[in-house]
């Protein structure tokens, strides 16, 4: 944790976004691993038993995929935060609670092998990162000084963040009887973030 002097020749403590991002990363390494012991061998062994459990596989790169792409996003925005003060960590929290709920929501599509209701659950928490993704942007992005992020450039990445919400939340209603379309909905959200950065940004 940083040292600012003051004035008067004493110090404070600065909180650090840089350990507040260490967290993260840990929380992130976390799931991933908790996504990878869900994993589980056919019983029989011949690649038709292998073949046979696809929806575990798809569940799974499809989850890890987008675990990297928020890990991905969440490092680029964190480099915005120039102090960790309490509403940001707050909002750092929610947005890992809501990650969090990936395992969870994974292995239930995966065991009901995309049934209707686990498929909209697993769309709902997309809409949930999604949600505390864009609170972060808002705490960050919007605050920042225009030398830093373009007006544009904050234009693209709201705009982004409220059409990402709508396709998840359409998804999830979708998924209720068309389980296999709302998961493609989901991914093709995901194309929209595999660059975190807004196209406006490389200018």
């Amino acid at each position: 944790m940083a040292m600012k002097e003051r004035g008067d020749g004493r110090s404070h403590v600065r909180r650090s976004p840089e350990r507040l991002n260490a967290f993260s990363d840990g929380v992130f390494a976390v799931l991933i691993t908790v996504l990878v012991l869900e994993l589980r061998p056919p019983e029989l062994p011949t690649f038709k038993a292998l073949l046979s459990l696809w929806p575990t596989w798809l569940s799974y790169a499809v989850s890890y995929l987008f675990i990297a792409i928020v890990w991905a996003n969440h490092h680029h925005l964190m480099r915005y935060a120039g102090q960790a003060t309490p509403r940001l960590m707050w909002f750092n929290f929610a947005h890992l609670f809501s990650v969090s709920l990936l395992p969870l929501s994974t292995a239930w599509m995966a065991v009901s092998e995309l049934a209707p209701q686990p498929v909209a659950f697993y769309a709902a928490v997309f809409f949930l990162v999604n949600a505390t993704y864009a609170a972060l942007i808002w705490e960050l992005i919007e605050r920042a000084a225009v030398k830093d992020v373009s007006p544009k450039e904050r234009k693209i990445m709201r705009f982004r963040s409220i059409a990402t919400l709508c396709i998840f939340a359409v998804a999830a209603m979708v998924a209720l009887k068309y389980p296999l379309v709302g998961l493609g909905m989901c991914c093709c959200c995901l194309i929209l973030y595999l660059k975190p950065e807004a196209p406006e940004a490389g200018k």
